[in-house]
């Protein structure tokens, strides 16, 4: 399971945490419940009929686990003055993802990002303009630091390639022979590269991804990026060794693992992507 990264933005004055993990950000309503006047609870805003309405229709769209039994139950009692819900309960009858409570580092109450945006309108509806728009400029920071360290990587890789290009030029292709000849010993070493790093050639990606515009290393992560220019220069050098390509390939599929299991768990590169 991937590490939850937690991220702060100022709203209004007001700090408030973001955890992200994968595609999903959560929202701290805890943070955001200070900028509110006056004494109020979580459980106050759950309590509200419209509220419960709207968590149903959104755990209706992404929740196919979702206890309709025990919601229809809640929602009957909405808005009575007599009843109250908290978060954990909530949670625990009727098995929502939408909302959660938390213990430990970041504890508190987070919502996913549609349902926080919502939970600010009853902050304040300028306090929730001021949500969304922080919260788009730490996507956009986000998106924007992992396009330049990706572009860097890719411009890497390319780099590489050429002094990977001269060393089959130098070595494998034999003298006189046509550029469309010469063309698939570039293919065949590019493929070698691919099989070692991806574990399957271009072809078997395109097969596999038919709906997909590109190639394997236009959607390659950082991580591939920076070890496929490494093992490009290292292919080079073995191709200069007179090493067979099978003999290469097993070099260099050992070296990919080995790279790719210090990479992803390397502090330096966990930080760029932040």
């Amino acid at each position: 399971m991937a590490k939850e990264k937690k991220s702060t933005i100022d709203v209004m004055g007001t700090a408030v945490t973001v955890l992200s993990q994968r595609d999903e950000d959560y929202i701290s309503l805890t943070d955001m419940l200070k900028a509110k006047d006056g004494d109020f609870f979580i459980s106050d805003w759950l309590r509200n009929r419209n509220t419960v309405e709207f968590l149903g229709i959104w755990e209706r769209v992404h929740n196919p686990n979702f206890n309709y039994g025990e919601f229809a139950i809640i929602k009957s009692q909405a808005g009575l003055n007599s009843y109250k819900i908290s978060v954990k309960e909530w949670v625990a009858k009727t098995h929502a993802i939408g909302l959660r409570a938390t213990t430990g580092r970041y504890g508190g109450t987070y919502a996913h990002k549609d349902i926080a945006f919502e939970f600010g309108m009853w902050v304040s509806p300028e306090f929730k303009i001021y949500l969304i728009k922080e919260f788009q400029r730490l996507k956009e920071d986000e998106s924007q630091r992992l396009s330049l360290a990706w572009n860097l990587n890719r411009t890497l890789s390319k780099l590489n390639y050429r002094i990977h290009t001269d060393a089959i030029k130098s070595h494998l292709i034999p003298a006189a022979v046509t550029p469309s000849q010469a063309a698939i010993i570039y293919a065949n070493e590019a493929d070698m590269l691919n099989v070692a790093l991806f574990g399957q050639t271009a072809k078997q990606w395109r097969d596999a991804n038919p709906e997909i515009e590109g190639n394997m290393r236009d959607y390659a992560t950082i991580e591939q990026l920076l070890v496929l220019a490494n093992i490009e220069g290292m292919n080079a050098e073995l191709i200069h060794m007179k090493l067979s390509q099978g003999d290469r390939l097993m070099r260099l599929n050992a070296i990919a693992i080995r790279q790719m299991q210090v990479l992803t768990a390397a502090p330096a590169l966990k930080q760029l992507k932040k």
